[in-house]
């Protein structure tokens, strides 16, 4: 009687000899029986390789072999949830999902950068919002908590969030405020103060600046007029470059890392046709990319009272200015003839210790 030859296996999982007709499937490339397939194993949802259940990195109906989660999903540092790294949200090294990212920012005192809470305007006329960079003693909320108590004393004043850009600091943010309230409630002594007791640092760091938004409405009544006025404001700063770079505080190597000049033409119109043309994006001087608001980029961070409240005082001033003359005033304006009519203390102090003003110049205190 003619034998047949029947290949035979043993199963991988339990050690059972199967035939291979009896071959449930392959588990890291060797043989394991129908039973122990069914009850042992599930296929990546990712990539369909199968894998025993005790290997699986994913969840309920996500199975994940080890190398799918570890390249593309993780997770949810607050519910558990798996979650794809698209769908993910940070703060600091910290992932979550939508609902709970909303969650953790309520209760966290530093906001993701991307943070926009609906503005609160405080005082009437132009409105001005200050993005103070301070870096050196940590992102740390237990810090930014004793910030917010400082700056919201009396009022929602400020909100702080997280900048990329920093060291080891984080970003102060004022809600809309009129250069009145800044400069008479707004409790920015305080807030100073409060940073410096805690270490941190802004002019001295060499990564801070102080960013100013000035809204558009209070430049004119229609589009037009606003981007009249934004012309003559590009015009002013780039006639008066030098100057200006005199009174940030920066290099010109920092501003044209992160504030670049559009470049000086006769007119104001020509500037503003070379701005829209520009690629600077918003790393420019004057930043025309928000919808509602243009940002004043120039400026070096300061823990200095006077130096702040002298920054918002020249941001009003430009901005008097562009909307009061014509383009013939303009082009014939003297820096001299600039800054005669600024009336501000703060401001003009500042000007005599950077040696802005006439020749009257005075020994100020060290930068901050």
């Amino acid at each position: 009687m003619e034998r047949t030859n029947v290949e035979s296996f043993e199963c991988y999982l339990c050690g059972e000899v199967i035939t291979a007709d009896n071959v449930g499937g392959h588990l890291y490339g060797n043989p394991i029986c129908r039973n122990c397939y069914e009850t042992n194993t599930v296929d990546c949802c990712h990539c369909g390789t199968t894998i025993h259940i005790a290997d699986d990195m994913g969840e309920d109906d996500l199975h994940l072999c080890a190398n799918c989660y570890d390249s593309h999903y993780t997770t949810c540092d607050r519910c558990g949830e798996i979650i794809c790294n698209d769908s993910a949200y940070f703060i600091y090294d910290n992932a979550y999902c939508y609902d709970c990212y909303h969650k953790e920012e309520d209760n966290c005192s530093i906001n993701s950068y991307s943070y926009k809470p609906e503005p609160i305007f405080y005082g009437t006329g132009r409105y001005f919002g200050v993005e103070l960079e301070i870096d050196g003693a940590g992102q740390i909320d237990d810090n930014a908590e004793r910030i917010l108590e400082e700056g919201n004393l009396y009022d929602e004043c400020i909100y702080i969030k997280s900048d990329g850009s920093l060291d080891d600091g984080m970003e102060i943010v004022t809600h809309p405020m009129s250069l009145e309230y800044h400069m008479n409630k707004m409790p920015w002594k305080k807030v100073l103060n409060k940073a410096l007791s805690m270490g941190y640092l802004s002019h001295k760091t060499g990564t801070c600046g102080l960013h100013v938004h000035v809204d558009k409405s209070s430049l004119g009544k229609t589009e037009k007029e606003q981007e009249k006025t934004i012309s003559n404001i590009l015009f002013i700063i780039e006639k008066f470059w030098d100057e200006f770079l005199r009174f940030s505080r920066r290099t010109e190597y920092q501003l044209n890392r992160w504030a670049s000049r559009y470049g000086f033409k006769e007119k104001p119109e020509q500037i503003m046709d070379n701005a829209k043309k520009s690629d600077l994006g918003r790393y420019a001087c004057v930043n025309l990319m928000n919808y509602k608001t243009i940002e004043f980029r120039m400026w070096r961070g300061t823990l200095k009272y006077n130096t702040l409240t002298a920054t918002l005082q020249m941001v009003d001033q430009i901005c008097n200015a562009a909307v009061s003359m014509s383009e013939e005033e303009l082009m014939n304006l003297s820096w001299v003839g600039f800054i005669e009519k600024i009336e501000y203390k703060e401001l003009i102090t500042y000007l005599k210790e950077r040696m802005l003003y006439f020749n009257e110049p005075v020994i100020g205190t060290d930068e901050l």
